[in-house]
């Protein structure tokens, strides 16, 4: 079993496309509309994707442990140090930066505060599968 895609609401779809393409190397798969015609954009892998929908209510986004809902997004990546590179061309600002096994991560928003982690897994001990 594998996880195919993730829904995710933003408040501009374009935006977070760009967003999630620069910082991890994906690649748009589809734009359109939902059913309600607003604007979606898909953007992954050949094999997993990130569904991106427009919000058309006003909220806020919970990115912490106190509420239901999803707390954050876990991505791999092949080297954490270029990742970091990107992460601050793009802006964005790493807030919490742990390194424990297995692997080395870090922890950012994306432009509508969704907290996303990017981990890598070089020099993980036997015995461990990420």
């Amino acid at each position: 079993m594998r996880l195919e895609h993730i829904n995710l609401t933003v408040t501009n779809v374009e935006r977070s496309a760009a967003f999630y393409c620069d910082l991890l190397d994906l690649h748009v798969r589809w734009k359109g509309t939902d059913n309600e015609g607003n604007p979606a954009i898909h953007v992954g892998t050949d094999s997993q994707y990130l569904a991106l929908f427009t919000a058309t209510a006003p909220g806020h986004v919970h990115g912490d442990y106190t509420h239901r809902g999803i707390n954050h997004f876990g991505w791999v990546v092949d080297d954490l140090d270029a990742a970091r590179q990107r992460v601050a061309e793009l802006g964005a600002t790493i807030h919490f930066a742990p390194e424990y096994q297995p692997g080395r991560r870090l922890y950012l928003r994306d432009p509508d505060g969704h907290e996303i982690e990017v981990v890598e897994y070089r020099d993980v001990p036997d015995g461990i599968s990420p």
